[in-house]
């Protein structure tokens, strides 16, 4: 085929915003027992519902939770596991698993038994809707409670504690049948009793630490009467300890950062913890939301562990060998291990092959996909029209994957660029890619910052990045100094020191790009969601970039301390330091502070439901640019929280973004152009107060964080946490045809059809 010259950014290319937005039913949270697999899995074309979904021995898959009912926690915000898979006994004393999930809508625990028609409520229902929300659970020793972590909203106060919640529920009208076996601190994760169900661990930190900062593992002995005798086995205010897990009534594996990398621990009751293989890469993910697990014990008593450093890939560890065997396997970033001592799951994923729901087999290595995230119509996998609810479940085929042409896919460079003082820079080059298109100039560029800023880039498929590169336009997702996965120094390069190294990384990448000549200087762009939209505002009073875009990014950092959701509310004392003492630190490095510095457009987007960077920030970041006459574009998401869910809302960010750097770097886009202001959005009311707000706050997770990176990692994708939150920003277009939204529009979410003004001065519908 003859190559195509044509402009950067203006590539024909098959890969469609709605193809980025619906395409992707991303999973999480595997669980195993027997021949069964269960997990959780987003409906981005309902509005990001979460469900639940099993598969059984023969291979048939089945939806368990119909709209309206969904699983997903609020706990710390940005929840994590919600659900659980539990033994129940029928008629004829035969086993059969059902589960107990978080509702999203209200938060309340449920037990849906196998083949039921209705949910059982579990927990009592709050005073105020979702003032008790629940996560991380596991099943006692004897199979008659779960045991989780829940978090309290009361008269505006949040408070934390390991409960025990019967399944017999009992605890749906009786408040005190629910009990507490550990409180006090702000913060539980990881509640696991032990084989023979007289101890329990668990996590534990406060403020303001986060959990990659410092945790603490302890243990108690557990009765009817609670948990007594509680003593710290391991961590400190300088150790983060995660994910501890029992190999027998006595000892416990864990991850802990003691030595730099969060490597594989030893820890008994008594007695000293222990190394198990000792190495400068990490054996566990950042604990950016509940229930996140790194490594699983088989009966026979080897480990599956994941390591590596900000992709992380299986072994199998011998604590008798002590030798850890690598598993060789197509996919390089893998996440999130379950077992049940013989079968092993988790989730997977590579530069090429889009997340998947795996189960591997320890002894031979051999990997088998069970389903795709990646759900683009084809003739041969398309679904049938959705039957029943819940109680009646929908079976679905496992095959319904339709991967773009590999020839529009770009596979990432790993590279190591010098930064501040020759501190090493990691990052993932994305070049344009395209079988038949191409152009002579170095490509536009957009550095693309993750959400955190405590998280990680992946080299996981993400058609976002697709959708730009197969167009023309490249991309480099930098992993800044503070990001995850090199270490516990590299982590802490942004201690006191966000909004300078991370900027001045993201700088450092995009230069590099240009002194090798891929990069055309004057056509570089920046975006980031959350703290990485902090960070690409803060990089536009530099002279750098072209451009900017904030997916729902901090703008004032005094005012992120005001607002922000308990979790986070003294993560900034790390980040930039404590006050009172450091307020003028706070100023000098909020981008509504350095507005005179920004002459270049920028874009932002914003939820208007975000409980975690309230929308107030990026009205008043439009304002200030405004009063300037500096263009910009500010899209508001109705209903849209930290990190957007519905297919709708992907489609037209991502519709807008494209159409933002064709305005700024003057190439004709495929989708219609994007109105930039540049005099401030017409003023608006106060917001009434409401009671307790946070107890009706949402994100999603989501992206992820994301993390978050998803979403947290999705939208930015998302294991994400914090400020960082799940990186499910923007990706769309569903196809719809629909304008993007122009300067300081409101968009309904789910709505394809809002008038909003374009450059003729018309309207789009």
């Amino acid at each position: 085929m003859s190559e195509l010259s044509s402009p950067h950014g203006s590539w024909p290319s098959p890969i469609s915003a709605g193809d980025v937005a619906r395409g992707v039913h991303r999973m999480s949270f595997p669980s195993v027992v027997g021949d069964e697999i269960w997990w959780e899995e987003e409906r981005p074309e309902e509005g990001g519902r979460s469900t639940v979904m099993r598969r059984d021995a023969d291979g048939t898959v089945t939806e368990l939770l119909r709209a309206p009912w969904g699983a997903g926690t609020r706990v710390h915000e940005y929840g994590g596991r919600s659900y659980l898979p539990v033994p129940r006994r029928d008629d004829k004393a035969l086993t059969r698993m059902g589960i107990v999930f978080a509702n999203a809508e209200d938060q309340r625990l449920y037990l849906l038994e196998r083949d039921s028609a209705t949910p059982t409520p579990l927990t009592p229902e709050p005073d105020r809707p979702a003032a008790l929300r629940y996560a991380d659970p596991a099943l006692s020793a004897d199979g008659k409670q779960v045991l989780c972590v829940r978090e309290e909203h009361v008269d505006g106060e949040v408070r934390r504690s390991v409960v025990a919640v019967p399944l017999s529920g009992r605890g749906a009208g009786d408040p005190a049948a629910v009990r507490e076996l550990a409180a006090g601190a702000d913060f539980y994760a990881s509640p696991v009793p032990s084989p023979n169900g007289q101890r329990l661990a668990y996590v534990r930190w406060n403020h303001p630490r986060m959990p990659w900062d410092g945790t603490e593992l302890r243990v108690g002995r557990l009765d009817g009467a609670g948990l007594s005798g509680e003593v710290t086995l391991k961590g400190g205010v300088d150790e983060s300890v995660l994910s501890p897990t029992w190999v027998d009534e006595d000892t416990l594996y864990l991850a802990s950062d003691w030595p730099g990398f969060w490597n594989l621990y030893q820890a008994g009751v008594t007695g000293q913890a222990m190394a198990l293989y000792p190495a400068e890469e990490e054996f566990h993910a950042p604990p950016g939301r509940l229930g996140h697990r790194s490594f699983a014990v088989l009966d026979s008593g080897k480990v599956v562990v994941l390591h590596g450093n900000a992709d992380l890939a299986p072994g199998v560890y011998d604590p008798d060998t002590l030798e850890l065997t690598p598993v060789a396997t197509e996919f390089t970033s893998w996440s999130q291990v379950d077992s049940d001592g013989h079968g092993v799951v988790a989730i997977a994923a590579s530069a090429v092959r889009p997340q998947c729901l795996v189960r591997l087999h320890p002894e031979s290595g051999r990997v088998e996909v069970l389903r795709e995230s990646l759900a683009l119509p084809s003739p041969s996998t398309a679904q049938g029209p959705l039957r029943g609810g819940v109680g009646h479940p929908q079976q679905t085929p496992t095959a319904r994957h339709s991967l773009p042409d590999p020839a529009y896919l770009p596979v990432p460079e790993h590279v190591t660029l010098p930064g501040r003082y020759g501190s090493p820079v990691h990052a993932n080059v994305y070049r344009p890619t395209h079988p038949t298109a191409s152009a002579e100039e170095p490509a536009p560029f957009v550095v693309w910052v993750h959400g955190g800023p405590v998280s990680h880039a992946s080299h996981e498929l993400d058609l976002t990045k697709a959708y730009f590169t197969s167009r023309g336009i490249g991309v480099v997702d930098v992993n800044h100094g503070g990001s995850t996965g090199y270490g516990r120094s590299y982590r802490k390069r942004v201690h006191k020191e966000w909004g300078v190294v991370d900027v001045e990384d993201a700088a450092a990448a995009a230069r590099a790009l240009v002194d090798r000549g891929v990069a055309d200087p004057k056509r570089l762009a920046i975006r980031g969601p959350s703290a990485g939209g902090f960070t690409a505002l803060l990089s536009l009073t530099g002279d750098t970039f072209a451009c900017g875009v904030s997916y729902f990014g901090v703008a004032d950092l005094l005012g992120l301390v005001e607002t922000t959701h308990d979790f986070e509310s003294r993560f900034l004392d790390s980040l930039v330091g404590t006050l009172p003492g450091f307020v003028e630190t706070y100023r000098e490095r909020s981008p509504i502070n350095r507005i005179g510095d920004i002459d270049v457009p920028v874009l932002l987007l914003q939820g208007t439901d975000d409980r975690v960077v309230t929308p107030d920030q990026a009205f008043a970041m439009a304002t200030a640019l405004g009063n300037r006459g500096v263009p910009y574009a500010l899209l508001e998401f109705e209903g849209e929280a930290h990190g957007f869910r519905a297919a709708a809302s992907r489609v037209r960010a991502l519709e807008a973004e494209l159409a933002f750097y064709a305005r700024v770097f003057g190439f004709e886009p495929d989708v219609a152009p994007l109105t930039l202001a540049t005099a401030p959005p017409a003023p608006r009311p106060e917001p009434e107060a409401t009671e307790d707000a946070e107890a009706s706050g949402d994100v999603t997770d989501a992206g992820g964080a994301g993390g978050a990176d998803a979403a947290a990692e999705d939208a930015g994708d998302g294991e994400k946490n914090a400020v960082e939150g799940p990186e499910t920003e923007g990706t769309g277009n569903a196809g719809t045809g629909a304008a993007p939204a122009a300067a300081s529009d409101r968009i309904e979410e789910g709505s394809a059809s809002s008038s909003v003004a374009t450059d003729d001065g018309g309207t789009a519908d």
